[in-house]
């Protein structure tokens, strides 16, 4: 294991050399292009490294499923899992096709109707839409040290672009999995989606999956140690998009990325990991944000492959 000197002489020169591969002819956001761009490395005793634009708020995007389906988890165990499954789609994260193929259920919690289902799993479990919304954004505050709001300008533009999310619920509806109206389910993981984050933070809160579900921050356990590696194990294999296999390659480790740039990950043992670099690879994923972690893994000998 580098030492912390070492570890932030790394990130600089992987930052240095990622950064250039951003292009801005796919960026999801006009208004956060190729110039912005961040790596963030948090260790488990606290310590933190950090390049670029570590500090900078984004929209957490998809990156949210990941802690949704860890407050499902907290409330109704492995029993989400009977209405969604683990397996890697293959097509676009939110193909109608593949859902009406397969009887209203996802293939996992990582594509949008799986986390639509997800989020009517937990207002079930909770008792109401907002309370759904509460739990996961308390369980990311409190990973994170610090209150996270939705930016509610973020809020408007997915209520605007909902209709996918609200045809998948409607589907998913018409086969029996689906309790909740879909239009209250929708809004709510609309609002999670727009939660406001930063590259460090990430990083942060990604320490409990590292950590066999036991957040070292406060010493609290999130998730038993089963269920932290069943999270692990659905973010390496489905966590990127219809990309995961070349990811899973290239990088090595369990990732989770969002349409607004950011790459999360963990180290299992070690750290938690997240990059951040807007524009966007054909499969949705950061161009740079994936090189930065593949270089990473390389020169840390992070890959658990």
């Amino acid at each position: 294991m580098a030492d912390d000197q070492d570890l932030t002489h790394v990130l600089d020169r992987v930052a240095a050399e990622a950064r250039p591969l951003a292009e801005d002819d796919q960026v999801a956001d006009p208004g956060a292009g190729p110039d912005r761009f961040a790596l963030a490395l948090s260790e488990l005793d606290g310590t933190e490294h950090v390049a670029g634009d570590a500090d900078v708020g984004f929209e957490v995007q998809s990156v949210v499923k990941v802690f949704a389906l860890a407050t499902a988890l907290q409330h109704v165990g492995e029993e989400v899992f009977r209405r969604v499954g683990v397996e890697p789609s293959g097509d676009p994260y939110d193909s109608l096709v593949q859902l009406e193929r397969e009887h209203g259920m996802p293939r996992n919690p990582f594509i949008n109707a799986g986390a639509v289902v997800v989020t009517d799993v937990l207002v079930e479990a909770t008792g109401s839409a907002d309370a759904a919304q509460a739990a996961v954004t308390d369980l990311l505050s409190d990973l994170v040290g610090e209150r996270l709001e939705p930016d509610q300008e973020t809020v408007e533009k997915e209520r605007a672009g909902s209709s996918m999310n609200l045809a998948m619920g409607h589907l998913m509806s018409s086969f029996d999995n689906f309790t909740h109206p879909v239009e209250e389910v929708v809004d709510v993981y609309a609002r999670l989606c727009a939660l406001r984050v930063t590259t460090r933070q990430l990083a942060r809160a990604a320490r409990f999956l590292a950590n066999d579900g036991v957040d070292p921050r406060t010493g609290n356990r999130v998730l038993t140690e089963p269920l932290a590696r069943r999270v692990n194990a659905v973010m390496m294999t489905c966590g990127t998009y219809d990309a995961a296999g070349q990811f899973a390659y290239d990088v090595g480790f369990p990732c989770k990325s969002g349409v607004d740039g950011a790459v999360m990950g963990d180290v299992p043992n070690r750290f938690g990991i997240a990059a951040w670099s807007p524009p966007l690879d054909s499969a949705g994923n950061s161009r740079a944000g994936r090189a930065a972690l593949h270089m990473l893994s390389e020169r840390l000998g992070l890959s658990l492959l």
